[in-house]
């Protein structure tokens, strides 16, 4: 049987202090060569967040900013109102923000239990505990705990990755390409889980190419154009916003 995407739940009424705000980012990977332009981003606690544009605004970059792998030249950022601009990654992982690259995100020499514990390496005690909330998502990682990294599909790696990062129990996760790669129903899976994740109450910030499944599932989106967020609003008002749809609509995220 073929899986399909949830459709978008009513979208959380933004309040409060936000917890991931991205103001004013000036970034990029060589002096100089800014690939963020002044990016602007905000995420409340519960909302499902997602980015999407054509290839080279600065989606992966975004997420890369706010996760220290990327110089901030210009801008802040801040996790519950606290300034977190450039932390290293160890640091923003203790404080409850997960990443999940695109490339590389297992340890292929590995099992899969073995990558999950280096995703708790800073509490081991708690292994056990956040285990049995990995395993209520991902119900396949517990019948294959002890197979190896190496010898899984695209899509089950990009499980076991997504499992490692919520290990921490993140406050805010943050997701780049989830999708990427994946076979039609292996990429409705993806989607799935990505919304079970959120369900479960985590905080989630995704960068997807596929941006009509994206938009049908976030409570609000963000169009990232030469390096600036060019456009913003619910994922129902981007999929229904002309100029969305004739500029980015019809060349991303169609159906394969």
């Amino acid at each position: 049987m073929t899986s399909t995407a949830p459709a978008a739940a009513t979208p959380v009424a933004p309040t409060g202090t936000p917890v991931i705000e991205a103001t004013g980012i000036v970034a990029g990977y060589l002096p100089g060569v800014n690939i963020l332009r002044g990016a602007n981003l905000v995420a409340h606690k519960g909302e499902l967040i997602g980015i999407i544009g054509p290839n080279g605004a600065g989606k992966s970059t975004l997420l890369k900013a706010i996760f220290g792998q990327v110089k901030v030249h210009e801008g802040s950022v801040t996790l519950n109102g606290d300034d977190i601009t450039g932390l290293k990654a160890n640091k923003l992982v203790a404080r409850g923000v997960g990443f999940v690259p695109q490339n590389n995100n297992v340890f292929p020499s590995l099992t899969i239990e073995e990558n999950l514990q280096m995703g708790l390496y800073q509490r081991p005690k708690a292994y056990k505990e956040q285990l049995e909330f990995v395993v209520g998502i991902f119900a396949e990682i517990g019948k294959r705990l002890g197979q190896r990294a190496g010898s899984l599909s695209g899509g089950e790696r990009q499980m076991v990755a997504m499992s490692r990062a919520l290990m921490m129990n993140p406050e805010v996760l943050l997701l780049d390409e989830p999708s990427a790669g994946l076979s039609p129903v292996r990429q409705d899976e993806a989607f799935i889980r990505v919304s079970e994740i959120n369900n479960a109450g985590v905080t989630t910030i995704m960068v997807e190419q596929n941006a009509r499944r994206c938009l049908q599932i976030c409570d609000r989106g963000y169009v990232l154009d030469q390096g600036r967020d060019a456009y913003h609003g619910t994922g129902r008002e981007l999929l229904n916003d002309p100029k969305v749809i004739g500029l980015y609509l019809g060349t991303l995220g169609e159906e394969h």
